[in-house]
């Protein structure tokens, strides 16, 4: 047993701890849980805890139904929501077969996976993300979502729920050991944002895990309710998850390079190039909902256009200002992915995608520093600058003749998403929408 296994063993006896819940995630990006006293802990760090993959979506078929779920101990935290007294913890599990091998459906596994290609090849690779959510009041079926306050980008909106929410989210995130950087209201109504501070990929994913979690404690504990959902409101801004990126090989940021135009070193831009070029291709796994065209094409600065630029918002890469003497900082920000997005194969396309333009050594097109939503269509084109996917249904489609995709998913993720998000398309497909009755139905 590893220093590790014996800190979490010994603390579960003097904190009190009474359920331990282990937590992995399926190939949607859901959060799945089981709990377990602390006399089973033991054995699930050397055995695992067995259960009913065929039952998890996209885990396993139903003739291989065996599954099992390992603990890693260095993802222990106590939850601080469930009180101070016979309390309980949690920790994120690797999926792996009867036989203990890393199942090839586990999405922590599809991200460790290229994980370890980047540290092959000298890199660690670094993910913050800015979260983006909507507070309303408790829905009310068939009735309108109503926001929890009328506040915009920055409003300092003294004492009020919203206020109080993110102070009492950031508060309980950090005593999990989850750093927040920024926090502050969004665009829309009742629209908040947090920003988690730098971490190493594996480590932002569980974490986004967490705090997806802790983000609906909250809320329930102050009567609101919190969406992650891409685009909940047709008239106002939709919920991204802008992603700012980076490698580091050891301690030396490989992004940048001092006097170098924008501080950008050539592997920094040769990952830009492999975003851009492969950016249509993982578009159905960073914005895998039908909802989540309604944020990519509703304007309100989501990005719907391939193309980069320095400090250039309407840019589906942004190259942020470089600060004098903060080379370690240099980074560059995807801003396609939004919040309802799978963190570990988003995370894992999003660094393939950029490998592959190292390896390949794949040209880096012009700067956009025009507004790209207000060019018009002629200018685009002229300009080289294609869009992304307008559906789902076209997503799937360019992602299906992908081989990066195929390849870094595996073909049991890549089977299964392809087929799930088939399915999502042609149920949406066979609705009549409230809009079609609203403008058809008396007039024909």
């Amino acid at each position: 047993m590893d220093r590790q296994q014996e800190f979490v063993l010994r603390t579960v006896e003097e904190r009190d701890i009474r359920f331990i819940r282990l937590w992995f995630t399926d190939v949607l990006g859901m959060l799945k849980s089981v709990a377990i006293a602390p006399a089973e802990l033991e054995s699930a760090f050397t055995e695992g805890i067995g259960f009913d993959g065929s039952a998890i979506e996209g885990l396993t078929r139903v003739y291989e139904a065996d599954m099992v779920a390992r603990p890693d101990p260095t993802t222990f935290q106590i939850l601080p929501w469930r009180g101070d007294t016979h309390g309980t913890a949690r920790m994120f599990c690797d999926i792996l077969t009867p036989d203990g091998e890393p199942s090839m459906a586990d999405s922590r596994n599809v991200l460790k996976r290229i994980l370890e290609k980047a540290s092959d090849q000298g890199f660690t690779f670094y993910t913050h993300p800015e979260v983006e959510f909507y507070l309303f009041e408790p829905p009310v079926p068939e009735k309108p979502l109503v926001p929890i306050d009328h506040g915009g980008y920055f409003d300092h909106v003294a004492r009020t729920q919203g206020h109080d929410f993110r102070r009492g989210a950031i508060t309980m995130l950090e005593s999990m050991g989850i750093s927040v950087e920024f926090s502050h209201h969004e665009a829309g109504p009742g629209q908040n944002e947090i920003d988690l501070r730098y971490a190493d990929a594996l480590t932002t994913a569980d974490n986004l895990m967490t705090f997806r979690t802790v983000v609906k404690e909250v809320a329930l504990e102050q009567g609101v309710f919190a969406s992650f959902m891409p685009k909940p409101l047709a008239d106002q801004p939709g919920s991204g998850m802008h992603t700012h990126l980076s490698l580091f090989e050891g301690d030396r940021n490989a992004f940048h390079e001092a006097g170098a135009k924008y501080e950008l070193s050539k592997s920094a831009r040769h990952f830009i190039a492999g975003l851009l070029h492969h950016a249509a291709e993982i578009t159905a796994v960073t914005n895998q909902y039908v909802n989540s065209y309604k944020r990519l094409w509703g304007g309100a600065e989501a990005p719907s256009y391939i193309c980069w630029g320095h400090n250039n918002r309407s840019a589906l890469v942004r190259v942020p200002m470089y600060k004098p003497g903060k080379g370690n900082s240099s980074r560059i920000e995807y801003r396609a992915l939004d919040t309802a997005a799978n963190p570990y194969l988003a995370f894992a396309l999003m660094l393939a995608a950029g490998l592959k333009g190292i390896e390949e050594e794949y040209e880096l097109p012009d700067a956009t520093e025009d507004d790209v939503w207000e060019l018009t269509e002629p200018e685009r084109r002229a300009m080289g600058i294609k869009p992304l996917p307008q559906s789902l249904d076209e997503a799937i489609s360019i992602m299906e003749r992908s081989e990066l995709v195929a390849e870094t998913l595996g073909e049991h993720v890549f089977a299964f998403v392809l087929r799930n998000k088939r399915q999502e398309w042609d149920g949406y497909q066979a609705q009549v929408t409230p809009f079609e009755l609203k403008r058809l139905l008396q007039v024909l």
